[in-house]
């Protein structure tokens, strides 16, 4: 071939390269319009279903505080700000406790529940777009109440006298012990995570759902000690950092 001829082929090469290259940067930029949930490099936005990078953008609400209560308020959540809790190796700065009222549909049982400030906007995430999804989907009617275990408490991991400090320690969990339907009748984790019919499917639903928005879950199928309750935080392990789903 004919150096003249080279270099056009090489140049109908590039053109080509481009023109492919344009096409998929239009096809990108069409699909992050439409779906900004589902892109690194969007702000986080709580009316927005659940995407790719919403786990990730939840846990890197601790950065910034004041961006995290922003977002619950837009969002129509309300809430009351908790002041500072310090302590050697426990303690909060972010903490915020779910009020009456606002766009969450379930409540809270214990009524006083209070959290780091990203695990309350991932707790109205996973109320909007999992657990009443799923209630709807296997029992036909809407949660009215979620019952916790707390999640504020200044231990390490399983309550050991050694080890690493539990992500409880900092406000940044809660334990999740049951839901309360619309008619009064109750979905247990430790009564009904066994069961064969809707209430075994609801709860799995409900546990793979926050896999999407929480840096961990764990569940009866981990171990003993999550036998009767779904533990969620938002551990900081970076920006890439592992996420488990048990």
């Amino acid at each position: 071939m004919r150096p003249h001829d080279m270099r056009l082929l090489r140049l109908l090469k590039i053109a080509i390269f481009l023109l492919v290259a344009a096409f998929a940067g239009i096809l990108l930029y069409g699909y992050a319009r439409n779906h900004p949930q589902d892109m690194p490099w969007t702000p986080l936005d709580l009316s927005q279903p659940v995407g790719a990078f919403t786990g990730r953008k939840l846990v890197g609400l601790s950065e910034d505080p004041d961006q995290c209560r922003a977002l619950l308020s837009q969002a129509g959540v309300e809430f009351i700000t908790l002041p500072p809790r310090g302590g050697a190796q426990c303690g909060y700065s972010d903490a915020v406790r779910f009020a009456s009222g606002g766009s969450l549909n379930a409540a809270y049982r214990p009524a006083d529940l209070g959290t780091s400030c990203p695990v309350a906007a991932a707790l109205a995430l996973w109320d909007w777009y999992v657990v009443q999804p799923a209630a709807l989907k296997h029992f036909g009617q809407a949660v009215a109440a979620i019952d916790h275990f707390g999640s504020y408490s200044c231990r390490r991991i399983y309550g050991r006298p050694e080890g690493a400090w539990s992500e409880h320690s900092k406000a940044n969990a809660v334990d999740i012990a049951a839901f309360r339907l619309q008619d009064g009748s109750r979905v247990s984790v430790l009564d009904d995570w066994q069961d064969e019919g809707a209430k075994r499917a609801f709860l799995r639903d409900v546990r793979d759902g926050a896999c999407d928005l929480f840096a961990t879950v764990l569940s009866p199928d981990y171990n003993q000690a999550h036998r009767d309750h779904l533990h969620f935080d938002q551990a900081d392990r970076g920006q890439m950092g592992w996420r488990g789903c048990r």
